[in-house]
């Protein structure tokens, strides 16, 4: 008579939380797809297992589904699969905002490298200091002052875009001397690039600047920054900024 093996406590726990985290991945793949108006069929079609497969997957029952189902329906989906381990439990955690910083400490040394002063959140008001820019970059050689919003990830696009005006209108009152320039710089995640992707009449409307004449106001004092706001890519692996390419068929509708 074979002999039962004991489960270990971590095999135990592994295997409780997959289950919850199968489920919960279910129930947001039957979410966004019920919000993309597509067909069970449809979708299991495209990524290549039968609707049955798919309604189980739904119904927290994908345990067994290989990785690449999932990543396959992410894409489908427009809600690319993002997976890691956490820290290590005995490794002391860092900033909350590890992130945000690391794009405001980049920005900070681009401005230090071209001989400009930077700041660290500058207040756009004085008088409150709570409220400020990421970063400001005080360029004399142009007479103008550079907002840099530094974006890790996005909540609210429309609350994000009227702080931005908002502090541009509080820095031209604080400096009438200096004209004012925005720029967003985020971090060229897929979520980011999935998201700035989706909504390209937005992004033109809000950011007519050239990004790569703003990567070059940045990177080279040289350049001045141009007259409207701006939207560039920070790449975390490369550690450097990369222009925003506008996708090509909006930019055949921009054609007069």
């Amino acid at each position: 008579m074979a002999t039962r093996v004991r489960r270990t406590d971590d095999e135990v726990a592994g295997q409780v939380e997959a289950t919850r985290l199968v489920a919960t991945l279910g129930q947001q793949v039957r979410s966004a797809r019920r919000m993309a108006r597509v067909t069970l069929r449809a979708l299991a079609k495209r990524v290549g297992i039968s609707a049955a497969r798919l309604s189980e997957i739904e119904r927290g029952l994908g345990g067994g589904a290989p990785i690449g189902t999932w990543v396959s329906l992410g894409i489908a989906l427009q809600r690319p699969l993002a997976i890691a381990l956490t820290r290590p439990l005995d490794e002391p955690r860092g900033p909350a905002d590890a992130g945000h910083l690391q794009i405001q400490e980049h920005v900070l040394g681009l401005a230090h490298a071209t001989g400009r002063h930077g700041t660290f959140e500058l207040p756009t008001r004085p008088s409150d200091p709570i409220r400020s820019t990421d970063v400001g970059i005080r360029d004399v050689r142009h007479r103008a002052r550079i907002l840099a919003e530094c974006w890790n990830t996005f909540g609210d696009l429309g609350a994000a875009a009227r702080a931005t005006h908002r502090k541009a209108a509080e820095a031209a009152a604080t400096w009438p001397d200096d004209r004012i320039a925005t720029v967003w710089i985020v971090r060229a995640t897929a979520a980011n690039r999935a998201t700035m992707a989706r909504y390209p009449h937005i992004l033109e409307a809000a950011f007519p600047g050239s990004s790569r004449r703003w990567v070059q106001a940045l990177t080279n004092s040289d350049v001045a920054s141009p007259a409207e706001p701006g939207l560039v890519w920070f790449d975390a692996a490369t550690g450097r900024l990369m222009e925003h390419r506008r996708p090509r068929a909006h930019r055949a509708t921009m054609r007069p």
